[in-house]
């Protein structure tokens, strides 16, 4: 099963998805047919068949998106004209620059069209090819929970209220067995779960699309708006052409993709260099604020490092990025800081090394040119 295309599969978030739609869905069909038998009534047929056919279609855009993937950049990929190759960026392993909207996503190994995240619970990045397949994923299967978290509490209600119906005479047909009954309980959490948590993100992914912006480009207007002085030309996003054409470039009536994800439309006073450009001045900026760290203390690698304190366990980085197991005497180059955490890239001389990124306690370094002569003292304290 872990071969070839069926490889997506193996993962603990595809298995865990079509778990969590199994269970619900059984549970769901076995409160149906005691509570609203499809056979006893044209409600009960209509129920079954809303709930079949909003299971059918989450398990169908779900392996959609997760098997069509998000469209990638061809490897060694350059534009049309080589004069446009200073406005772009070079992946070192794709061997190639990048197409606007075009980002390199290191669990994938590829750069990813109009990427937008990598989505654990396809094991797939979502962008330009599958981003409507993982919406429509995202919006059945919130309906088929809200419809199957309420047939089934209200079959759990029926069935605990069924001494009230006896003694009134009426005749309840919801009967649970021990290990129905926890299934059920069991599947209601899950239902909830998933109405919060992937209602949640299917509203950041409706807005996403009306905004014409994924996430990356989100952070990367909100630094353009931050680095800007007041007295500045304010920074235009290029790719906004209304809530309209925005839902049009993902939707489409035969769900083909629109457009070749590499050229785009763009506002007036816009070109399709504008957002790489202003990406470029960023990644500059970035590396001028870049500072040397010196490890001091050894660090594995966990997630959360209890040895390092309770303070830096409960203060993780909200992100699914990587931490870096780090060594006494290795330096750091650090781009970004938190309270308890940093995020920086290892310093080795071996030219032809994979580069190690990450997150690592803040605890366990010490900034190389801010404390000058007592670095050496330091250091040694803390080995």
């Amino acid at each position: 099963m872990c071969i070839g295309p069926l490889k997506r599969l193996c993962h603990w978030g595809p298995i865990t998805a079509l778990g969590i739609i199994k269970i619900v869905s059984f549970m769901m069909v076995h409160c149906c047919n005691m509570l609203l038998p499809p056979t006893g009534s044209f409600l009960g047929f209509l129920n079954m068949i809303t709930f079949l056919l909003c299971s059918g279609l989450t398990i169908y855009n779900f392996l959609s998106s997760m098997f069509e993937g998000p469209g990638y950049l061809p490897l060694r990929w350059l534009p049309e004209y080589a004069a446009d190759e200073a406005y772009l960026q070079f992946c070192k392993i794709c061997e190639g620059f990048k197409a606007p909207r075009s980002h390199h996503c290191r669990k994938c190994g590829r750069c990813v069209l109009k990427m937008d995240h990598h989505c654990p619970w396809i094991n797939n990045c979502v962008g330009h090819a599958n981003h409507a397949h993982f919406t429509l994923f995202l919006f059945f299967s919130v309906c088929g929970c809200v419809q199957a978290a309420v047939i089934m509490s209200i079959s759990l209600y029926r069935a605990f209220s069924k001494i009230w119906y006896s003694s009134y005479g009426y005749e309840n047909p919801v009967h649970f067995t021990v290990s129905t009954l926890a299934l059920t309980v069991f599947a209601i959490g899950l239902a909830i779960g998933v109405v919060l948590s992937v209602g949640a993100l299917f509203f950041f992914q409706i807005r996403a699309i009306l905004r014409n912006r994924t996430g990356i480009e989100d952070w990367i207007l909100a630094k353009a708006i931050l680095r800007r002085e007041p007295n500045d030309i304010p920074f235009i996003y290029p790719y906004n052409l209304g809530w309209k054409e925005n839902f049009k470039q993902v939707f489409s009536f035969n769900f083909e993709t629109v457009g070749d994800g590499i050229t785009w439309p763009v506002v007036q006073g816009c070109h399709q260099f504008t957002l790489t450009i202003e990406q470029k001045e960023q990644k500059q900026e970035k590396r001028l604020r870049t500072k040397p760290y010196l490890v001091c203390k050894k660090y594995n690698g966990w997630w959360f490092p209890i040895t390092h304190g309770w303070k830096v366990c409960l203060s993780p980085p909200l992100s699914d990025e990587p931490r870096i197991p780090l060594n006494p005497s290795e330096t750091v180059n650090v781009t970004r800081w938190r309270k308890y955490w940093l995020f920086g890239e290892k310093v080795t001389d071996d030219p032809c090394a994979k580069r190690l990124r990450g997150w690592f306690p803040r605890c366990c370094v010490i900034e190389i040119g801010g404390y000058g002569d007592t670095v050496s003292n330091d250091v040694k304290k803390n080995q």
